[in-house]
């Protein structure tokens, strides 16, 4: 299945540096694979390998004249940078030139450019952003987390909707457990807001779990596929674990340093600390998918560096083999039916 993807080739904190190397990489690994480069050509020219024979039939540059800075208000980058990186590669999705879009830029900025450009699945009031975490049982999706502050029952609902689409799509699973995110587990706690969306989920037909606590992120006692909460709270606790993380690496660092004897300890452990590296390692769960969207935005982190970016590209190439899109706009389609009839 061939499949083209387009690279905001100057968003993030390292821009063509980053987006440009990991690009060829992913063109190297995958020959059904199609990139157009979006941004400033002359820049994107200097830094592309001169012989590019192997790839001349699946890389093209389409010049940007502008570029959406990464702390640029999103309303002013929607009314001042028509033509930056960011709006024309998430253009050439909706014109149908590209199958999906991945950027590392201002996160504000791609979200307000992609929900005016590409506008709402019918059904869907806002986009919510998704990811994957590491866990004891592999990883779990999470969604909302950052997309929406204020979110209301039906909100949540939506984002159960539209992330066990996407689950079931992804990682082949018939029916997903849902869970909703909460300070315990008992019907009694939460906020209205929560227990208003559990009841929805309740007497929806998604395998619904009841509520989870912020343990199961990462090691609850049983496996969840999909977590959903609002984007206020999913923001805070991916940073937090993201810290979390950060704080565990640099403990060990110093532990591990502290001696000649820490150091040859360190060395004795070490094939055993690179492979827990690797299971955490936030690079390889870079990458989160805008959904309610009519087209498919993936949005990197803005500090990813090229293995980082590579995996961003590699979600984008997934979720369009899997038809994300469709099958989310197709199962709304369905629930809004049935809920007219009923």
């Amino acid at each position: 299945m061939s499949l083209t993807i387009s690279i905001d080739a100057m968003g993030g904190d390292y821009g063509p540096d980053v987006t440009i190397p990991a690009s060829l990489d992913c063109l190297k690994n995958n020959p059904d694979l199609k990139l157009i480069l979006v941004g400033d050509q002359s820049v994107i020219k200097q830094l592309l390998p001169k012989q590019l024979d192997a790839y001349q039939d699946r890389l093209r540059i389409h010049h940007a004249s502008q570029c959406v800075e990464m702390d640029e208000s999103p309303s002013k980058a929607l009314k001042n940078k028509k033509d930056s990186s960011m709006r024309v590669a998430i253009n050439l999705v909706r014109d149908g030139q590209a199958d999906a879009c991945v950027s590392a830029g201002n996160t504000g900025a791609l979200m307000a450019t992609a929900r005016f450009v590409l506008k709402m699945i019918p059904g869907i009031d806002r986009p919510a952003i998704i990811s994957t975490l590491p866990s004891i049982y592999g990883h779990t999706h999470v969604l909302d987390l950052g997309a929406n502050v204020d979110c209301t029952a039906e909100h949540l609902f939506q984002f159960a909707i539209m992330g066990n689409e996407l689950v079931k799509a992804v990682e082949g699973i018939d029916s997903p457990k849902v869970g909703l995110l909460n300070i315990g587990e008992e019907d009694t706690k939460g906020n209205e807001q929560v227990k208003a969306a559990a009841k929805l989920l309740e007497n929806s037909l998604l395998n619904y779990i009841g509520y989870v606590e912020g343990n199961s992120l990462n090691a609850g006692q049983i496996k969840v596929d999909l977590i959903v909460t609002d984007g206020f709270v999913g923001n805070v606790a991916l940073k937090s674990i993201e810290g979390a993380a950060k704080m565990i690496g640099t403990a060990l660092k110093e532990a591990f340093g502290k001696n000649i004897l820490t150091k040859i300890v360190g060395l004795i452990a070490y094939p055993v600390l690179k492979l827990f590296k690797q299971r955490i390692d936030p690079r390889l769960y870079n990458g989160a998918s805008f959904l309610g969207l009519r087209g498919l935005v993936i949005k990197s982190h803005g500090g990813a560096d090229v293995l980082a970016f590579k995996t961003a590209i590699k979600l984008a190439e997934v979720e369009v083999k899997k038809g994300v899109i469709r099958k989310i706009s197709e199962q709304v389609e369905k629930i809004l039916a049935i809920r007219e009839t009923s």
